[in-house]
């Protein structure tokens, strides 16, 4: 059930990716700073994109934190199991975004 979460669990965990090897490295915040000659790691796209990208990473964690706990706390909750072990099986859901960061 978790391997099935990580499948759309991929989506905010490549965004969350996205904003902390493009967004956070860049030495400008604002399109102002792209005319500081003295930085050299500004990118326009990225300052562009990062909004969107902040406000999809938002969006689409929210449901996935949400179908997570769903998941792995009400359900087991409302079966009667144990919570122990659907907690530990939550350590597979970012497999899949692992997987195909491995890959690419």
């Amino acid at each position: 059930m978790n391997l099935g979460l990580g499948v759309p669990a991929i989506v905010p965990l490549y965004l969350a990716w996205w904003l902390l090897t493009e967004y956070m490295p860049m030495d400008c915040k604002s399109v102002k700073d792209l005319a500081n000659p003295g930085l050299t790691n500004c990118d326009y796209h990225t300052l562009d994109h990062a909004p969107i990208i902040m406000i999809l990473l938002v969006v689409t964690g929210l449901f996935t934190l949400t179908a997570v706990v769903v998941t792995n706390v009400a359900l087991p909750l409302w079966r009667g199991r144990r919570l122990a072990a659907w907690l530990s099986a939550a350590v597979l859901i970012p497999m899949p975004f692992l997987l195909c960061l491995a890959l690419a």
